[in-house]
């Protein structure tokens, strides 16, 4: 015991990055276990709009939205479900939707916003639209004009 008293009278600048690194993982660990959504793959997240009839949320900027989105998924800005205007997702209150940014870290806020407003079944892809990438998934993108493809 004498040793760590020792340590941390000489390393008090060190002692203290350490408390906050174990603070910042426990907290982290807390709000994961208590936030209104869970975090899926991209795998656990073809699966249940396969077999639960599930919805994807894209949160994207149009612009980002139209280079490629999921197939399927629905627009929806953050502002949007900030507001509670998302009357076209109403029909999915009971169903899994799937939350979707390019990162996975701006998605948690519109995922906790949801679930507030009474979905069910909200989920996070893990890493966003880069995981979805990385595991070969298709993408739809958007035509910019009308004689393009």
């Amino acid at each position: 015991m004498q040793q760590y008293i020792d340590f941390v009278t000489s390393n008090p600048i060190l002692s203290l990055v350490w408390v906050g690194l174990v603070v910042a993982i426990i907290s982290s660990f807390i709000k994961q276990k208590t936030a209104g959504y869970k975090i899926v793959t991209p795998n656990e997240a073809t699966g249940m709009i396969n077999r639960e009839d599930g919805i994807f949320v894209d949160i994207r900027s149009r612009d980002e939205y139209r280079q490629g989105h999921i197939a399927g998924a629905l627009h929806i800005l953050p502002s949007q479900i900030k507001d509670q205007n998302f009357a076209e997702l109403e029909k999915y209150k009971s169903a899994p939707i799937i939350v979707v940014c390019k990162t996975g870290q701006t998605a948690p806020e519109s995922a906790n916003l949801l679930n507030k407003a009474g979905f069910e079944n909200v989920s996070l892809l893990k890493d966003g639209l880069i995981s979805w990438n990385e595991a070969n998934l298709p993408l739809v993108r958007s035509k910019s004009s009308k004689g393009k493809k």
